[in-house]
């Protein structure tokens, strides 16, 4: 079943998750707080919000700093949504969203002062993520990027299996911030999101969603497949939490 969701179109997978407020774990209050450790923002600093999709983070960055924000996602649909969420709230000015993808970046060398991704980076890998974008940041610059991590050196083949067929880099918070050193950046800060991030913010919001996907694509194997596929997720992280989580990590580029 897994190798068959893993397949599936872009289309069917944007379609499902367009419709939800996040697309991944997180919430505004942990937003919020890794802003708390970057400092020297203004009006003309750029911000890049990469895998940004409909652009609940990006909204909350922009009522939080000042300064421009482009945020960028692979599929069309989200980026639709989140440039009509950010006229809806007047931010038009200085909210806007392309289509583009994070490992072929269409910026100019030290163009930002803020590079943010929430629940992206491993599409293309921590290590070769921090290394690519840092090219984009000034010196000086920051980034904020949360990473799915192991909160243990040693865990349940189940669960471990899971992961790594998913994030085969996966690992602990130590081997991570090893990692930020060697590209390039002062490590400033990493915490660990908490549960309601998961369940109330993620996990939750899908069921009548997945109810919907169901009903509309009654009998569809590849549907049927791909909702599997969300619930299992959901059955593992009540399993297995105590084993892994997402960490927000902020560096600052030397």
């Amino acid at each position: 079943m897994e190798d068959r969701v893993q397949a599936l179109d872009f289309a069917l997978i944007n379609e499902y998750f367009v419709e939800m407020e996040r697309q991944g774990p997180g919430s505004s209050e942990s937003t919020i707080k890794a802003l708390s450790f970057i400092g020297n923002l203004s009006n003309e600093s750029k911000i890049a919000d990469l895998g940004c999709g409909t652009g609940c983070q990006t909204m909350v960055l922009a009522k939080n700093i000042k300064g421009t924000i482009t945020a960028l996602d692979l599929f069309p649909g989200s980026i639709e949504k989140l440039n009509a969420t950010a006229s809806k709230m007047g931010l038009q000015d200085r909210v806007k969203g392309i289509v583009g993808s994070m490992d072929n970046l269409p910026f100019q060398s030290d163009e930002f002062d803020l590079i943010w991704s929430e629940g992206a980076i491993a599409n293309i890998g921590f290590e070769k993520g921090l290394n690519h974008w840092k090219g984009f940041l000034k010196k000086g610059g920051f980034f904020a990027v949360t990473y799915e991590l192991w909160f243990t050196d040693e865990r349940p083949a189940e669960i471990e299996k899971w992961w790594l067929g998913a994030v085969p880099e996966m690992n602990t918070i130590g081997h991570n911030i090893s990692i930020m050193q060697k590209a390039g950046y002062i490590p400033v800060a990493s915490f660990t999101l908490p549960e309601n991030c998961w369940i109330d913010n993620y996990f939750i919001p899908q069921k009548a969603r997945q109810e919907e996907f169901l009903k509309k694509y009654a009998e569809n194997k590849t549907v049927e497949d791909m909702i599997a596929f969300m619930r299992r997720e959901a059955d593992l992280y009540s399993k297995y939490k105590q084993y892994y989580g997402y960490v927000f990590y902020i560096g600052q580029k030397i």
